[in-house]
């Protein structure tokens, strides 16, 4: 038997080759697609085409745990493929000067809390542009790159309890900036 518009999940869960084939045939562009957008900036053709097929390999590994139709397969798919595009972007920034890029997500958001988190991330980082430079770029660092207090003491020449003061510092800013727009203010 083939795998068919109708049958390739159930042959994709039984780890059927011919499925694996059919899923990569009709979502390789789609899913190339999402990559190419997030992974471009490091202009490395290799670190994408690796990561497409990570994305497969993640998609047949964890085939059992989908439940859906074919178009639930392919939101399924797109989010697989953007989260591990942002984990090797993190990946290979991490290793560069520091880029402020893509936020890791959990695997398992559905699209409405997707939405919500993208919603309050813009605003975080709204807030956290309104923050002196050094502090702005150790918060970065710290939650968005997941540097260690020691990497970033030694990449910005600054002592340890000086990070530590610092981000206590601006978390304390960033919680009454933050109240403050709850409460009627704005961010201009």
């Amino acid at each position: 038997m083939k795998s068919t518009e109708k049958n390739f999940i159930k042959r994709l869960k039984r780890h059927e080759e011919d499925a694996l084939e059919y899923i990569v045939e009709q979502y390789l562009p789609l899913v190339k697609g999402i990559t190419q957008k997030i992974l471009s900036p490091l202009k490395n053709n290799g670190l994408i085409d690796e990561c497409i097929n990570d994305i497969f390999l993640s998609i047949w590994n964890h085939s059992k745990k989908f439940h859906g139709n074919s178009e639930d397969f392919k939101k399924w798919i797109c989010v697989i493929s953007r989260f591990k595009s942002i984990d090797y972007y993190r990946k290979a920034t991490k290793k560069k000067e520091l880029i402020s890029g893509e936020i890791e997500v959990n695997n398992e958001k559905s699209v409405e809390d997707e939405l919500i988190f993208l919603e309050n991330r813009n605003e975080l980082i709204a807030l956290i542009n309104l923050l002196e430079p050094i502090d702005r770029e150790i918060l970065i660092m710290k939650y968005f790159l997941d540097y260690k207090t020691d990497e970033i003491s030694t990449k910005l020449g600054i002592t340890r309890s000086a990070i530590e003061n610092r981000i206590y510092r601006s978390k304390k800013k960033l919680s009454k900036k933050a109240t403050s727009l709850t409460l009627g203010g704005s961010l201009i």
